[in-house]
């Protein structure tokens, strides 16, 4: 019986829960293999992190990495012992990352290591180059080593920025002590969405006693979770294909329709949340570009909600007077004189400077994806493996995830998963969207085995 290698290039949340959904139903054609750079998988930019007030974003009740075995992840919680640990009573509960991550290693531990049954194999190292045969694709890894698939998945995950050593700017993803901030030191935080939150939540744990100014064009907070009910909206509720304008009024006035009803504008936030990747792919390509401009602040800060634990430390930061918020379009960031430095253009239309021991850039997820710290990305779109999509929000590919080649072919053997594929799908960080997707993703791939 011929096997078919199906290689995971990325093992934080995107690539397991992939290989997860592949191997589950025990498919003796399936063949999987991860390749991370990391030292486990799991981790990942998300869910990498140790600190214990790092909080998911979503409750426990979200965030099984089976659509259609949604307490998954809380029946884990149970049998695992972490949620008497961690007084987790019901599934509204939001946990540590790193906890979510020990689940992630539960959901591969049946098919990999010694005790799994072997159908799943991890490779440590990191891929740098594909090259596309035509019986299968070579993955070309650092260390010089090359790994032969016949079908292989980008689960690369976010664009994580690149910063020279030594320099007093750093990535959102570090902790204090790694960053080097001193305990008086002070500290400029570009942007203010939820990895702005995590940061000041860490630094006060870690004991901060210096000034901490977070900057964006809007100084816009994410809202925080509360109990709702999602309405009931049946698609031809939905104004897909409208512009921008006409979105953001139907919204407001169903949102006020709600309170109306003893409800709130979350109860139809969450409600739309199903169906946010069809009203993307709905609008015309001039209206994704006006929501990414006027309206893409104002969702991000309604979707992407934080836990209450998180709102209340930031709430006291602000009201003891250590975190300060701005509103200002960022026009540099650069160092002078030993210090990081933030030139920015303030609402009312004067220029400022911001001048600080050190700089976080949380600036999200709306980055070139060429320009991270692995050169993969970049050697694709060179070689015409891969192209942007027209908005540069990340990997062009089609509704299958098949990436699309420069000359406009969707391959048949290179397929994208995650946040990289952003442009088509839009919604697609959180675990209840990447989820959906990978089974879907997964569906396709073992029908394309079985032919």
């Amino acid at each position: 019986m011929k096997r078919e290698r199906i290689l995971i290039v990325g093992g934080g949340a995107s690539g397991v829960i992939l290989a997860a959904h592949l191997l589950r139903d025990a498919n003796p054609r399936l063949d999987v293999t991860i390749v991370e750079r990391r030292p486990a998988i799991g981790a990942g930019v998300a869910y990498g992190t140790d600190e214990p007030d790092h909080l998911l974003n979503t409750r426990a009740a979200s965030m099984s990495a089976f659509p259609d075995d949604p307490d998954h992840f809380f029946r884990w919680l149970g049998t695992s012992r972490h949620a008497e640990s961690l007084d987790c009573a019901d599934p509204f509960c939001f946990v540590p990352r790193r906890v979510y991550r020990d689940y992630l290693n539960a959901v591969a531990a049946p098919f990999a290591g010694p005790e799994g049954d072997g159908r799943l194999h991890v490779v440590a190292g990191e891929c740098v180059a594909l090259r596309e045969h035509p019986g299968g694709i070579a993955v070309e890894l650092g260390d010089g080593r090359t790994e032969i698939a016949g079908t292989v998945v980008l689960a690369t995950g976010h664009t994580v920025p690149s910063f020279r050593a030594g320099t007093h700017r750093s990535g959102p993803w570090c902790s204090p002590a790694e960053l080097g901030i001193g305990p008086a030191e002070s500290v400029v935080i570009v942007g203010t969405g939820l990895s702005m939150i995590d940061n000041v939540v860490q630094l006060r744990r870690a004991g901060h006693r210096g000034t901490i100014t977070a900057v964006s064009r809007r100084g816009l907070l994410p809202h925080v979770h509360a109990p709702s009910t999602p309405l009931r909206l049946d698609p031809a509720d939905i104004p897909f294909g409208t512009g921008v304008s006409f979105l953001l009024r139907w919204l407001r006035e169903t949102a006020r329709w709600a309170e109306g009803r003893g409800g709130d504008w979350r109860d139809l936030v969450d409600a739309l949340r199903p169906h946010a990747q069809t009203l993307w792919q709905s609008m015309a390509p001039d209206a994704r570009r006006r929501f990414l401009r006027h309206a893409r602040t104002f969702w991000e800060v309604h979707r992407h909600r934080m836990a209450p634990e998180a709102e209340k430390a930031v709430r006291e930061a602000i009201a003891d007077g250590q975190l300060r918020i701005l509103a200002g379009r960022v026009l540099d960031i650069g160092e002078a004189d030993g210090h990081g430095v933030v030139r920015l253009r303030r609402r009312d239309g004067e220029k400022q400077e911001l001048v600080a021991d050190h700089v976080i850039d949380c600036t999200g997820i709306l980055r070139d994806p060429a320009s991270g710290d692995t050169p993969l990305v970049g050697r694709l779109l060179q070689q015409g493996s891969a192209r942007l999509d027209p908005l540069g929000l990340g990997l062009d590919v089609d509704r299958d995830c098949a990436v699309i080649h420069a000359d406009g072919t969707p391959s048949r053997r290179l397929f994208a998963l995650g946040p990289v594929t952003r442009a088509q799908f839009w919604e697609i960080t959180a675990i209840p969207d990447i989820r959906v997707q990978s089974a879907g993703l997964a569906r396709r791939l073992a029908e394309r085995a079985t032919a």
